[in-house]
Protein backbone atom coordinates (compact mmCIF):
# COMPACT_ATOMS: atom_id res chain seq x y z
CA UNK A 1 0.00 0.00 0.00
CA UNK A 2 1.07 3.50 -0.91
CA UNK A 3 2.21 4.97 2.93
CA UNK A 4 0.95 8.74 1.20
CA UNK A 5 -2.73 8.00 1.76
CA UNK A 6 -2.02 5.95 5.19
CA UNK A 7 -4.66 7.18 8.28
CA UNK A 8 -3.61 6.11 11.16
CA UNK A 9 -5.09 6.30 15.29
CA UNK A 10 -2.19 5.86 17.61
CA UNK A 11 -3.35 4.68 21.05
CA UNK A 12 -0.37 5.86 23.78
CA UNK A 13 0.06 6.03 27.39
CA UNK A 14 0.52 9.25 28.43
CA UNK A 15 1.46 12.43 26.61
CA UNK A 16 5.19 13.32 27.15
CA UNK A 17 5.13 17.09 28.01
CA UNK A 18 2.80 15.83 30.95
CA UNK A 19 4.19 12.68 32.14
CA UNK A 20 7.68 11.45 31.32
CA UNK A 21 8.34 7.64 30.63
CA UNK A 22 10.72 5.88 28.31
CA UNK A 23 7.17 4.88 26.46
CA UNK A 24 5.82 8.02 26.27
CA UNK A 25 9.05 9.77 25.26
CA UNK A 26 8.67 7.21 21.81
CA UNK A 27 5.34 7.71 21.18
CA UNK A 28 5.67 11.40 20.76
CA UNK A 29 8.89 11.49 18.91
CA UNK A 30 7.26 8.75 16.88
CA UNK A 31 3.78 10.83 16.14
CA UNK A 32 5.85 14.08 15.68
CA UNK A 33 7.45 12.06 13.02
CA UNK A 34 5.06 9.97 10.74
CA UNK A 35 3.44 12.60 8.82
CA UNK A 36 6.74 13.27 7.12
CA UNK A 37 6.77 9.73 6.37
CA UNK A 38 3.04 9.99 4.75
CA UNK A 39 0.85 8.68 7.77
CA UNK A 40 -1.67 10.95 8.85
CA UNK A 41 -1.59 10.93 12.81
CA UNK A 42 -4.45 10.99 15.26
CA UNK A 43 -4.36 9.73 18.75
CA UNK A 44 -5.49 9.41 22.07
CA UNK A 45 -3.34 9.08 25.50
CA UNK A 46 -4.36 9.42 29.05
CA UNK A 47 -4.05 12.97 29.63
CA UNK A 48 -5.97 16.58 30.26
CA UNK A 49 -7.50 18.81 27.65
CA UNK A 50 -3.84 20.54 27.01
CA UNK A 51 -2.67 17.32 24.79
CA UNK A 52 -5.53 18.54 22.05
CA UNK A 53 -4.33 22.25 22.53
CA UNK A 54 -0.42 21.35 22.34
CA UNK A 55 -1.22 19.02 19.30
CA UNK A 56 -4.38 21.41 16.88
CA UNK A 57 -7.14 18.10 17.86
CA UNK A 58 -4.59 15.49 16.45
CA UNK A 59 -4.11 13.79 20.20
CA UNK A 60 -6.86 13.73 22.55
CA UNK A 61 -6.59 13.29 26.41
CA UNK A 62 -9.05 10.71 27.95
CA UNK A 63 -8.88 11.86 31.15
CA UNK A 64 -6.16 11.80 33.97
CA UNK A 65 -3.80 9.00 34.85
CA UNK A 66 -4.68 9.50 38.25
CA UNK A 67 -8.55 8.22 37.83
CA UNK A 68 -9.21 4.98 38.87
CA UNK A 69 -8.58 1.87 36.05
CA UNK A 70 -12.44 1.30 34.97
CA UNK A 71 -13.20 4.96 34.48
CA UNK A 72 -9.81 5.32 32.75
CA UNK A 73 -10.64 2.16 30.70
CA UNK A 74 -14.50 3.59 30.28
CA UNK A 75 -12.91 6.65 28.82
CA UNK A 76 -10.55 5.27 26.56
CA UNK A 77 -13.09 3.50 25.06
CA UNK A 78 -15.51 6.19 24.37
CA UNK A 79 -12.32 8.67 22.73
CA UNK A 80 -11.26 5.72 20.18
CA UNK A 81 -15.18 5.25 19.72
CA UNK A 82 -15.31 8.75 19.04
CA UNK A 83 -12.70 9.18 16.93
CA UNK A 84 -13.47 6.26 14.62
CA UNK A 85 -17.05 7.90 14.14
CA UNK A 86 -15.31 10.99 13.27
CA UNK A 87 -12.82 9.51 10.84
CA UNK A 88 -12.32 5.59 10.26
CA UNK A 89 -8.71 5.12 10.42
CA UNK A 90 -6.71 2.44 7.88
CA UNK A 91 -4.51 0.98 11.06
CA UNK A 92 -4.94 1.13 14.76
CA UNK A 93 -1.02 1.53 16.30
CA UNK A 94 -1.13 0.42 19.66
CA UNK A 95 1.45 1.54 22.06
CA UNK A 96 -0.08 0.45 25.22
CA UNK A 97 -2.07 -2.45 25.60
CA UNK A 98 -4.20 -1.05 28.27
CA UNK A 99 -5.97 1.58 26.72
CA UNK A 100 -6.09 -0.54 23.35
CA UNK A 101 -8.24 -3.60 24.68
CA UNK A 102 -11.79 -2.03 25.86
CA UNK A 103 -11.75 -0.64 22.35
CA UNK A 104 -11.02 -3.86 20.85
CA UNK A 105 -15.07 -4.44 19.80
CA UNK A 106 -15.12 -0.82 18.51
CA UNK A 107 -11.69 -1.38 16.55
CA UNK A 108 -12.56 -4.46 14.53
CA UNK A 109 -12.11 -4.75 11.20
CA UNK A 110 -9.23 -2.55 11.14
CA UNK A 111 -6.31 -3.45 11.01
CA UNK A 112 -4.07 -3.14 13.85
CA UNK A 113 -0.08 -2.45 14.81
CA UNK A 114 1.13 -2.86 18.09
CA UNK A 115 4.09 -1.64 19.36
CA UNK A 116 5.72 -4.12 21.87
CA UNK A 117 7.80 -1.87 23.92
CA UNK A 118 8.49 -5.08 26.76
CA UNK A 119 6.02 -7.13 28.26
CA UNK A 120 4.27 -5.36 30.61
CA UNK A 121 3.07 -8.18 33.06
CA UNK A 122 6.38 -9.41 33.53
CA UNK A 123 7.97 -5.87 34.26
CA UNK A 124 5.22 -5.39 37.11
CA UNK A 125 6.34 -9.02 38.64
CA UNK A 126 9.51 -8.07 38.68
CA UNK A 127 8.76 -5.10 40.25
CA UNK A 128 6.09 -6.63 43.10
CA UNK A 129 2.78 -6.90 41.62
CA UNK A 130 1.16 -9.81 42.54
CA UNK A 131 0.38 -12.60 40.12
CA UNK A 132 -3.31 -11.87 40.13
CA UNK A 133 -2.43 -8.32 38.77
CA UNK A 134 0.13 -10.47 36.53
CA UNK A 135 -1.88 -12.52 35.12
CA UNK A 136 -4.88 -9.92 34.15
CA UNK A 137 -1.65 -7.67 32.65
CA UNK A 138 -1.17 -11.00 30.45
CA UNK A 139 -4.38 -11.64 29.69
CA UNK A 140 -4.87 -8.06 28.24
CA UNK A 141 -1.40 -8.00 26.39
CA UNK A 142 -2.78 -11.40 24.91
CA UNK A 143 -5.95 -10.12 23.70
CA UNK A 144 -4.39 -7.64 21.61
CA UNK A 145 -1.27 -8.62 20.45
CA UNK A 146 -3.62 -11.60 18.97
CA UNK A 147 -5.66 -9.48 17.15
CA UNK A 148 -2.78 -7.19 15.45
CA UNK A 149 -1.39 -8.13 11.75
CA UNK A 150 2.03 -6.96 12.62
CA UNK A 151 3.94 -6.01 15.87
CA UNK A 152 6.98 -4.04 15.71
CA UNK A 153 9.49 -4.66 18.71
CA UNK A 154 12.35 -2.53 19.78
CA UNK A 155 15.42 -5.48 19.29
CA UNK A 156 15.56 -9.25 18.26
CA UNK A 157 15.36 -9.76 21.98
CA UNK A 158 12.11 -8.36 22.77
CA UNK A 159 10.75 -10.43 19.51
CA UNK A 160 12.25 -13.64 20.82
CA UNK A 161 10.02 -12.81 24.36
CA UNK A 162 6.93 -12.12 22.17
CA UNK A 163 6.93 -15.51 20.24
CA UNK A 164 8.23 -17.59 23.12
CA UNK A 165 6.18 -15.99 26.10
CA UNK A 166 3.31 -14.84 23.87
CA UNK A 167 2.69 -17.30 21.27
CA UNK A 168 3.33 -14.53 17.99
CA UNK A 169 4.33 -16.24 15.15
CA UNK A 170 7.25 -14.86 14.34
CA UNK A 171 6.18 -13.72 10.24
CA UNK A 172 3.99 -11.47 12.12
CA UNK A 173 6.98 -8.97 14.07
CA UNK A 174 8.98 -6.87 12.93
CA UNK A 175 11.90 -5.50 14.44
CA UNK A 176 12.16 -1.26 14.46
CA UNK A 177 14.34 0.08 17.25
CA UNK A 178 13.37 3.16 18.85
CA UNK A 179 13.62 6.93 17.74
CA UNK A 180 15.34 10.04 19.21
CA UNK A 181 15.50 13.52 17.71
CA UNK A 182 19.13 13.89 17.26
CA UNK A 183 19.42 17.12 16.43
CA UNK A 184 17.41 17.92 19.89
CA UNK A 185 20.39 16.52 21.67
CA UNK A 186 23.48 17.35 19.66
CA UNK A 187 23.83 20.91 21.60
CA UNK A 188 26.02 22.98 19.71
CA UNK A 189 28.72 23.25 22.85
CA UNK A 190 31.39 21.87 24.36
CA UNK A 191 31.44 19.57 27.24
CA UNK A 192 33.21 22.21 29.17
CA UNK A 193 30.39 24.32 28.53
CA UNK A 194 28.27 22.23 29.32
CA UNK A 195 29.06 21.68 32.94
CA UNK A 196 29.52 25.50 33.44
CA UNK A 197 25.99 25.65 32.48
CA UNK A 198 24.79 22.94 35.27
CA UNK A 199 27.53 24.17 37.53
CA UNK A 200 29.35 20.61 37.56
CA UNK A 201 33.12 20.24 38.23
CA UNK A 202 35.29 20.34 35.09
CA UNK A 203 38.18 18.25 36.19
CA UNK A 204 36.67 15.27 38.02
CA UNK A 205 35.36 12.10 35.20
CA UNK A 206 31.66 12.35 35.29
CA UNK A 207 29.60 8.99 34.92
CA UNK A 208 25.89 9.41 34.01
CA UNK A 209 22.95 6.87 34.58
CA UNK A 210 19.93 8.30 33.47
CA UNK A 211 17.04 5.66 34.72
CA UNK A 212 14.16 5.25 37.00
CA UNK A 213 15.03 4.28 40.22
CA UNK A 214 13.31 1.15 40.18
CA UNK A 215 14.35 -2.42 40.59
CA UNK A 216 15.60 -3.90 37.41
CA UNK A 217 17.39 -1.17 36.66
CA UNK A 218 20.31 -2.20 38.38
CA UNK A 219 21.22 0.57 40.38
CA UNK A 220 22.50 -0.80 43.24
CA UNK A 221 25.51 -2.78 41.50
CA UNK A 222 26.12 0.56 40.02
CA UNK A 223 26.56 1.82 43.53
CA UNK A 224 28.42 -0.65 44.43
CA UNK A 225 30.50 -0.52 41.10
CA UNK A 226 31.80 3.05 42.10
CA UNK A 227 32.88 2.07 45.89
CA UNK A 228 35.24 -0.67 43.86
CA UNK A 229 35.93 2.13 40.93
CA UNK A 230 37.02 4.76 43.40
CA UNK A 231 40.06 2.97 44.34
CA UNK A 232 41.23 3.24 40.81
CA UNK A 233 39.74 6.67 39.96
CA UNK A 234 39.45 8.63 42.84
CA UNK A 235 37.46 11.32 41.97
CA UNK A 236 34.88 9.41 39.83
CA UNK A 237 31.58 11.06 39.78
CA UNK A 238 28.48 9.15 39.04
CA UNK A 239 25.25 11.41 38.71
CA UNK A 240 21.75 9.33 38.49
CA UNK A 241 19.62 11.55 37.10
CA UNK A 242 15.64 9.84 37.48
CA UNK A 243 12.73 9.38 40.08
CA UNK A 244 11.39 5.90 41.50
CA UNK A 245 10.95 4.28 44.32
CA UNK A 246 14.08 3.29 45.58
CA UNK A 247 15.17 6.62 45.87
CA UNK A 248 15.51 6.53 49.83
CA UNK A 249 16.60 2.96 49.39
CA UNK A 250 19.77 4.12 47.26
CA UNK A 251 20.25 7.17 49.29
CA UNK A 252 20.87 5.15 51.98
CA UNK A 253 23.34 2.85 50.22
CA UNK A 254 25.37 5.71 48.85
CA UNK A 255 25.41 7.18 52.56
CA UNK A 256 26.66 3.53 54.19
CA UNK A 257 29.20 3.13 51.68
CA UNK A 258 30.87 6.21 52.11
CA UNK A 259 30.43 7.60 48.74
CA UNK A 260 28.54 10.90 49.69
CA UNK A 261 30.88 12.66 47.57
CA UNK A 262 31.09 9.98 44.18
CA UNK A 263 27.61 10.08 43.99
CA UNK A 264 24.61 11.83 43.35
CA UNK A 265 21.10 11.32 42.98
CA UNK A 266 19.64 14.03 41.05
CA UNK A 267 16.14 13.21 40.76
CA UNK A 268 13.97 14.08 37.76
CA UNK A 269 15.64 15.92 35.24
CA UNK A 270 13.38 18.37 32.94
CA UNK A 271 13.91 17.52 28.96
CA UNK A 272 15.38 20.57 28.59
CA UNK A 273 18.29 20.02 30.41
CA UNK A 274 19.12 16.30 29.66
CA UNK A 275 21.07 17.32 26.58
CA UNK A 276 22.99 19.22 28.74
CA UNK A 277 23.87 16.54 31.18
CA UNK A 278 24.95 13.73 28.39
CA UNK A 279 26.91 16.40 27.18
CA UNK A 280 28.59 16.85 30.20
CA UNK A 281 29.55 13.34 31.26
CA UNK A 282 32.73 11.64 30.26
CA UNK A 283 30.77 8.82 29.72
CA UNK A 284 27.01 7.31 30.43
CA UNK A 285 26.43 3.63 31.73
CA UNK A 286 23.18 1.34 31.20
CA UNK A 287 23.54 -1.42 34.18
CA UNK A 288 19.91 -2.78 33.71
CA UNK A 289 19.36 -6.49 35.13
CA UNK A 290 16.53 -7.47 33.68
CA UNK A 291 13.72 -6.70 30.77
CA UNK A 292 15.37 -4.04 28.32
CA UNK A 293 14.19 -4.15 25.34
CA UNK A 294 15.90 -1.38 23.46
CA UNK A 295 17.23 1.65 26.22
CA UNK A 296 16.19 4.86 24.43
CA UNK A 297 18.72 6.64 26.88
CA UNK A 298 21.22 4.70 25.17
CA UNK A 299 20.66 6.75 21.55
CA UNK A 300 20.11 9.74 23.69
CA UNK A 301 23.85 9.57 25.13
CA UNK A 302 25.40 8.75 21.15
CA UNK A 303 22.82 11.54 19.73
CA UNK A 304 24.44 13.73 22.56
CA UNK A 305 28.27 12.83 21.71
CA UNK A 306 28.68 10.88 24.75
CA UNK A 307 29.63 6.97 24.36
CA UNK A 308 27.33 4.28 26.46
CA UNK A 309 28.38 1.37 28.02
CA UNK A 310 25.38 -0.72 28.27
CA UNK A 311 25.40 -4.61 30.13
CA UNK A 312 24.50 -7.79 27.59
CA UNK A 313 20.97 -7.45 28.54
CA UNK A 314 17.86 -7.63 26.14
CA UNK A 315 18.04 -5.58 23.44
CA UNK A 316 20.45 -3.17 24.94
CA UNK A 317 23.80 -4.93 22.78
CA UNK A 318 21.82 -4.63 19.48
CA UNK A 319 21.37 -0.75 20.37
CA UNK A 320 25.20 -0.23 20.47
CA UNK A 321 27.29 -2.89 18.78
CA UNK A 322 27.37 -1.51 15.53
CA UNK A 323 29.13 1.14 16.65
CA UNK A 324 31.70 -0.80 19.11
CA UNK A 325 31.28 -4.11 20.68
CA UNK A 326 33.60 -2.59 23.79
CA UNK A 327 30.50 -0.92 24.61
CA UNK A 328 29.38 -4.23 25.90
CA UNK A 329 30.18 -5.17 29.05
CA UNK A 330 31.31 -8.90 29.54
CA UNK A 331 28.33 -9.32 32.31
CA UNK A 332 25.82 -7.40 34.95
CA UNK A 333 26.84 -6.95 37.96
CA UNK A 334 29.40 -4.40 40.35
CA UNK A 335 32.62 -6.17 38.77
CA UNK A 336 32.37 -6.10 35.54
CA UNK A 337 30.68 -2.47 35.56
CA UNK A 338 33.86 -1.36 37.92
CA UNK A 339 35.83 -2.92 35.35
CA UNK A 340 34.49 -2.01 32.14
CA UNK A 341 33.82 2.14 33.60
CA UNK A 342 37.62 1.54 35.15
CA UNK A 343 39.00 1.05 31.67
CA UNK A 344 37.14 3.71 29.91
CA UNK A 345 37.98 6.30 32.52
CA UNK A 346 41.96 5.61 32.40
CA UNK A 347 41.85 5.02 28.70
CA UNK A 348 42.09 1.66 28.35
CA UNK A 349 39.64 0.85 26.99
CA UNK A 350 38.65 2.33 23.28
CA UNK A 351 35.73 4.08 22.61
CA UNK A 352 34.50 5.98 19.18
CA UNK A 353 34.73 9.81 19.85
CA UNK A 354 31.99 12.44 19.87
CA UNK A 355 31.58 12.84 15.97
CA UNK A 356 31.48 8.36 15.50
CA UNK A 357 28.76 8.39 18.23
CA UNK A 358 26.49 11.40 16.88
CA UNK A 359 26.99 9.98 13.01
CA UNK A 360 25.87 6.53 14.22
CA UNK A 361 22.66 8.01 16.13
CA UNK A 362 21.60 10.25 13.25
CA UNK A 363 22.33 7.20 10.81
CA UNK A 364 20.16 4.51 12.24
CA UNK A 365 17.85 5.97 15.08
CA UNK A 366 16.87 9.49 14.21
CA UNK A 367 13.13 10.36 13.55
CA UNK A 368 12.86 10.55 10.37
CA UNK A 369 14.94 7.63 9.62
CA UNK A 370 12.79 5.09 12.06
CA UNK A 371 9.25 6.51 11.10
CA UNK A 372 9.53 5.77 7.30
CA UNK A 373 10.56 1.97 8.78
CA UNK A 374 7.33 2.32 10.45
CA UNK A 375 5.30 3.74 7.91
CA UNK A 376 6.38 0.57 5.55
CA UNK A 377 5.42 -1.71 8.82
CA UNK A 378 1.12 0.18 8.99
CA UNK A 379 1.48 -0.85 4.80
CA UNK A 380 2.13 -4.12 5.04
CA UNK A 381 -0.41 -4.42 8.07
CA UNK A 382 -3.04 -2.64 5.77
CA UNK A 383 -2.23 -5.11 2.82
CA UNK A 384 -2.62 -8.29 5.50
CA UNK A 385 -5.78 -7.06 6.88
CA UNK A 386 -7.21 -8.02 10.09
CA UNK A 387 -6.10 -10.98 12.44
CA UNK A 388 -8.76 -12.75 14.23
Amino acid sequence: MNTDSIKSLQIGMHWFPERAGGLDRMYYSLVGALPGAGVAVRGVVAGSPRVAEDTGGAIQGFGSAAQSLPLRLMAARRALRREITRQRPDVISSHFALYTFPGLDVTRGIPQVSHFQGPWADESHVEGADSFGQRAKRYLEQSVYARSSRLIVLSDAFGKILTSRYGISPERVRVVPGCVNVDQFNLPITPAEARLKLQLPQGRPIVLAVRRLVRRMGLEDLIDAVQVLKKRVPDVLLLIAGKGRLQEELQTRINEAGLDDNVKLLGFVPDQHLAALYRAATISVVPTVALEGFGLITVESLASGTPVLVTPVGGLPEAVAGLSPNLVLPATGAAAIAEGLGAALTGSLKLPDADACRAYARANFDNSVIAKRVAAVYGEAIAAGEVH
